[in-house]
C-alpha cells in the first residue's frame, strides 16, 4: 500500500516510518492523520515487526497542525479543536504509547507543536544536534496537546514544563538531553546512521520483555510502590516463560552473543 503523506519502509525487523510533506515541514493535515493511523494500527499486528522508528522527511521532522487547514472565511463556523483532538490527534498518541514495542522517534529538525509532543510519545527520543523542540501553542492562543502537558511535567517536571508552554522558548538539542525531555542527540553528520543503528539494536532484544518495561514504566506513575511490586513480579513471570529468556540464559553459559527471536 502506498501513502499520500507518510512512507513505510522494512528493515529487518524494524519498521521506518517517515513523515512525508517536506514542503510543509511534515505538517499534520486530516490525510496524515488517517494514515498515521493506518500504518500504526497495521504495525500493531505486524509480528514480523519488533521495532518501529518514527522520523520526517527534508529538513523538519514535524511542524505541528497544518494551520492552513484551520483557516475560515468571515462568518464560517470556528473549528472545533475539541472534536479534532479525540477523532485525531489523540488516537494517534494512544496507539503509539499502546504499541507492544518500543517506538524510537528520530527527530531530523525542528518538532513544533502537536509535532513534538508526537515526538515525546515515543519511548525514546533522539534528535540532531541542530535539531529545536517548540511548544508554540502559546503562540496562537492554545495550550499543549497530544498529551504534551502530561510528557513535559512527568519527563522536566513543573517549572520547566510551565516555562517552555508559557512562553513557547524553542529549547535546542543539546539542552532537550540535558534536561531529561529526550534520550540522546548525534552529531548531524551521523543522524540517520545513528538513529538506524538505535533501531536495528532495539529490533533485536527481546521483544516481550521491553514490551513489559514499556508497560512498567508507564504503570509506575500511577501505582503505589507496592502495585508496582505486584506488576514486576507479574511481568517477570510472563517474561521467564519467553522463548527469548530461555535463549538469554543459554547464551550466558555458552558464553556467545544471545540471538533472541522477540518470542
Amino acid at each position: 500500500m502506498t501513502f499520500d503523506t507518510v512512507k513505510l519502509q522494512q528493515e529487518q525487523s524494524l519498521a521506518i516510518l517517515t513523515l512525508n510533506r517536506p514542503d510543509r515541514l511534515n505538517s499534520i493535515n486530516a490525510t496524515m492523520r488517517q494514515e498515521l493511523m493506518t500504518v500504526l494500527t497495521r504495525l500493531a499486528a505486524d509480528t514480523s515487526v519488533r521495532a518501529v522508528l518514527i522520523t520526517g522527511a527534508g529538513r523538519a521532522f514535524c511542524a505541528g497542525q497544518d494551520l492552513h487547514e484551520r483557516r475560515r472565511a468571515p462568518g464560517e463556523p470556528r473549528a472545533d479543536l475539541g472534536q479534532s483532538l479525540r477523532q485525531g490527534y489523540n488516537p494517534i498518541a494512544r496507539a503509539i504509547r499502546s504499541l507492544d514495542k518500543p517506538v524510537v522517534c528520530a527527530v531530523n529538525g525542528v518538532a513544533a507543536g502537536a509535532g513534538a509532543n508526537l515526538a515525546l510519545a515515543c519511548d525514546l527520543v533522539v534528535a540532531k544536534r541542530s535539531a529545536r523542540f517548540i511548544q508554540s501553542f502559546i503562540n496562537i492562543g492554545l495550550i499543549p496537546d497530544c498529551g504534551g502537558t502530561w510528557s513535559l511535567a512527568r519527563k522536566v517536571g513543573h517549572a520547566r514544563a510551565t516555562g517552555l508552554a508559557m512562553t513557547g522558548t524553542p529549547i535546542g538539542a543539546e539542552q532537550a538531553v540535558e534536561w531529561g525531555l529526550i534520550w540522546q542527540c548525534y552529531p548531524d553528520e551521523s543522524f540517520g546512521r545513528d538513529a538506524l543503528q538505535l533501531g536495528l539494536e532495539l529490533a533485536r532484544k527481546p521483544t516481550r520483555a521491553l514490551a513489559a518495561i514499556k508497560s512498567a514504566l508507564a504503570g509506575a506513575y500511577h501505582n503505589t510502590f507496592d502495585e508496582q511490586l505486584a506488576l514486576e513480579a507479574e511481568y517477570q513471570q510472563r517474561c521467564g516463560q519467553s522463548d527469548d529468556y530461555q535463549e538469554g540464559l543459554q547464551a550466558f553459559f555458552d558464553k556467545r552473543a544471545p540471538a533472541f527471536r522477540g518470542r
